[in-house]
């Protein structure tokens, strides 16, 4: 039986690395802009990056529940397991 929450863990880690390496990359994009015809876009970008960074800690914080809730479940199994050998 796969543990659900190691997938969502591994899954979402990747998604939220991605996710904030992407708003970095465009922060670091638009501050080399020097492009006179595009000053007026600035608050697209830093849209766009909030939102890319946000959501990529929003999911690293998702990620990092599921590896909680994965580690207990195991710690769990371990437990009943441990008390079955006992009681035989």
């Amino acid at each position: 039986m796969t543990n659900r929450h190691r997938q969502k863990y591994l899954i979402q880690l990747l998604m939220g690395m991605g996710l904030v390496s992407g708003g970095i990359l465009v922060i670091i994009y638009t501050s080399f802009l020097e492009s006179k015809d595009r000053q007026g876009e600035w608050y697209i970008w830093a849209a766009a990056a909030m939102g890319l960074v946000n959501g990529g800690l929003y999911i690293l914080g998702n990620a990092f529940v599921h590896k909680v809730k994965s580690d207990l479940i195991r710690k769990q199994k371990l437990k009943e397991q441990h008390k079955k050998y006992e009681f035989e």
